[in-house]
């Protein structure tokens, strides 16, 4: 076995973890300079520099992903949320002309058969238990002072002072903090003393 056979060529082959065949470079001590030695340094020193550089790269690009799906994740519940509420609106104010109803029933019904008053009311009080766990709040209206946001005034009586609800023809109703219907009402004007 002669030296010059063994290490003459500086190049090998090997099969990586894939399975491929791979040609490596050997380092031959013997033929390498002390020069050649830190030329080869410094590239392979330029070599890590880049590649942590790209590494760094792809870390913002993958933080930035990870920022846009997250923002993209918080939007999508937010319009969810918010086409839940609209249909959920929607529902609630068909539902109030029901209400309504039941409530002009029950006020035809006074002093009529117990049991079928007695029935409409049970009725009634599984619809607005329904209506409330929706989010539905009823306007309190009379002996309120008069508020344009939440009172639809239909009918005034004249006098001096600040306007104040004294009858109440249609109820209003708010839906989570949202007015949804306002309550149509009497405004009387107190006196001012």
């Amino acid at each position: 076995m002669s030296s010059g056979d063994d290490f003459s060529d500086s190049r090998s082959e090997a099969v990586n973890a894939a399975g491929q065949t791979v040609e490596l470079e050997l380092f031959d001590e013997t033929a390498t300079a002390p020069d050649d030695l830190a030329g080869v340094l410094e590239a392979d020193l330029a070599e890590l520099g880049r590649l942590q550089a790209e590494r760094d790269e792809y870390l913002d690009a993958l933080r930035r992903v990870q920022a846009d799906f997250e923002n993209y994740r918080k939007r999508v519940l937010r319009e969810q949320t918010a086409l839940v509420e609209r249909a959920t609106e929607a529902l609630v104010e068909q539902l109030l002309p029901a209400l309504d109803s039941f409530e002009l029933a029950l006020e035809s019904l006074e002093g009529s058969d117990d049991k079928v008053h007695k029935g409409m009311e049970l009725v009634r009080a599984q619809l607005r238990d329904v209506l409330e766990k929706a989010g539905l709040r009823e306007i309190d209206a009379l002996g309120t002072a008069f508020d344009p946001t939440v009172h639809e005034a239909v009918a005034q009586d004249d006098g001096d002072g600040e306007p104040v609800v004294s009858d109440v023809y249609r109820t209003g109703y708010r839906l989570k903090d949202r007015v949804l219907r306002p309550a149509t009402v009497k405004v009387t004007r107190g006196s001012q003393e």
